[in-house]
């Protein structure tokens, strides 16, 4: 099941589009931490082979490689030490 990143609600929308957004924050869905493929530390920060990368993570976009994650959920403190983590060290990359 899978539920906003930013406050939880359930996603019951079967099919997420560039205008899809939650029911309860208003938040957008279409976004990199609601798919996936999203992997903090990876290329890019994405399982897939995008050919440039999406900056802005909590924003819609039009990546055609979207899917819904079923697991995702509103982060932990855990995970946004991780998050954190991911990102620092992808500074020191190189691209």
């Amino acid at each position: 099941m899978s539920r906003c990143y930013f406050c939880g609600q359930e996603i019951l929308e079967e099919r997420i589009t560039r205008s899809s957004v939650c029911s309860k924050c208003g938040r957008d869905l279409k976004i990199c931490l609601h798919c996936k493929f999203y992997k903090p530390g990876a290329h890019w920060d994405c399982w897939e082979t995008i050919t440039e990368p999406v900056r802005e993570k909590d924003k819609v976009n039009f990546c055609d490689y979207f899917v819904l994650n079923p697991d995702i959920g509103p982060p932990g403190k855990e995970d946004k030490v991780k998050g954190a983590r991911a990102r620092f060290e992808s500074l020191f990359k190189d691209e």
